[in-house]
């Protein structure tokens, strides 16, 4: 199964980089994560340069696709050429979006109906598109889910990873990233948070 972190100019290092590290602590288990990127090098917001690891075009044949944030977003959701390549489709593939990634989805008409979760920078231009916004770092609804904040980005991959290979597999990468001496908190937390959209409180 492969996954296409979707990620753009002027990308937010933590919502790509923790998303596709921790699903690729599943590639023995056939899981596998790709910065998948429009163009073949694109700069972080904080000036880091990356080069992709398949094209943006990938995203229409991968099994899951998580759209990152960035400080591009709305400049993203405006060019109706890079929306054009995002043909996603619900029906067979798990689609997510952290942070700003939202306007993506909400853009390709996937939110219609559904609450979603961005970050506080974001909220108000994801509201201003029509959808309502939770107050919570995580919300799924079918094959669709939406992470706010850039740390519960370790949720959406949570997410993937327990609903392609199972909650054990999800415990197994929790626990191995886990803070030293949080390593069942860290777990509980997550896996609460996928569960109800809110994380575990201890």
């Amino acid at each position: 199964m492969q996954v296409a972190v979707v990620t753009f100019d002027g990308f937010n290092e933590l919502d790509s980089f923790i998303a596709s590290a921790l699903i690729n602590r599943c590639r023995k288990d056939g899981l596998e994560a790709f910065i998948t990127t429009p163009t073949p090098v694109i700069t972080s917001m904080n000036g880091v340069q990356v080069t992709g690891q398949r094209p943006l075009g990938f995203a229409a044949e991968a099994d899951v696709v998580l759209i990152g944030s960035g400080v591009k977003t709305r400049d993203v959701v405006a060019d109706d050429r890079l929306i054009s390549m995002l043909p996603l489709d619900p029906a067979r593939q798990l689609i997510g979006s952290q942070c700003s990634g939202a306007l993506v989805l909400a853009r390709l008409g996937l939110l219609a109906g559904r609450p979603a979760c961005t970050d506080r920078t974001s909220r108000p231009y994801v509201e201003a598109s029509g959808l309502t916004v939770l107050d919570a770092p995580f919300h799924a609804e079918g094959n669709i889910a939406t992470a706010g904040g850039c740390l519960a980005s370790q949720y959406l991959a949570t997410w993937v990873i327990t609903r392609t290979l199972g909650e054990d597999a999800a415990r197994s990468v929790l626990d191995y990233v886990a803070p030293v001496g949080e390593n069942q908190e860290t777990v509980d937390r997550a896996l609460h948070a996928v569960r109800t959209g809110r994380p575990a409180l201890h």
